[in-house]
């Protein structure tokens, strides 16, 4: 007898003992798993909120950007597939100025998220690159630690340069490419003219928002 049930108990621990293990495993998975993606959602709120206010500096000004939000639903001009957050600056509560998320799909390494700033006379107040995949050394001189690229759209405007001058310079356009690299500025040229036809052709509610007041495309 003993010798038919012993077998029996050792693949019975074996196997508790398995079970065991798998189950810490899973667990342990699934922390790190949510301890990544809190890092990860951390550093991206970080990096809109240093965004933000490279766009709009505080002597541009005097309300607090992250508490002066609305909400944007536009997938035409804006590519947004859900509504997303933008943000109003202002002076003495008059708004001077919106800051709306864009989203592109056509770099190189696909999705490219944007944050593009428009004063109330629709020049541009600066554009950030808040999300990107593209290729280090090639792609990523959207970022301005890399180059001073994404700087080259400040003060622009629909008017300046001409439409025809929305392009890359290989394309007949004002703006340079990237040594190596064209698809990428493309789409970034192409996405921020994009926001300033939105911002173009909802000016009116955009400067006149109230809070919580949400806007669509």
């Amino acid at each position: 007898m003993d010798s038919v049930t012993t077998p029996s108990r050792s693949v019975l621990r074996n196997s508790l003992i398995l079970g065991l293990f798998a189950i810490f495993t899973v667990g342990l998975i699934a922390v790190i798993q949510q301890s990544t993606e809190q890092r990860i959602i951390a550093e991206q709120q970080r990096m809109q909120m240093r965004a933000l206010n490279e766009i709009l500096p505080d002597d541009q000004h005097d309300n607090d950007l992250l508490n002066d939000s609305f909400t944007v639903d536009d997938r035409k001009h804006l590519g947004l597939p859900n509504p997303a957050t933008a943000w109003r600056g202002r002076s003495d509560g008059a708004v001077t100025a919106v800051i709306l998320p864009v989203l592109t799909m056509d770099g190189y390494s696909g999705r490219i998220d944007l944050l593009v700033g428009i004063h109330a006379n629709g020049e541009l107040a600066g554009v950030r690159v808040v999300n990107h995949r593209e290729t280090p050394g090639l792609g990523d001189k959207l970022e301005l630690a890399k180059a001073d690229w994404i700087l080259s759209f400040n003060g622009k405007s629909l008017a300046m340069p001409a439409p025809e001058g929305w392009a890359v310079r290989k394309d007949g356009g004002d703006f340079d490419q990237f040594t190596g690299a064209t698809i990428t500025p493309r789409a970034v040229v192409q996405a921020v003219h994009k926001a300033i036809i939105y911002f173009n052709e909802h000016r009116d509610a955009l400067l006149q928002l109230t809070p919580e007041e949400p806007t669509h495309g």
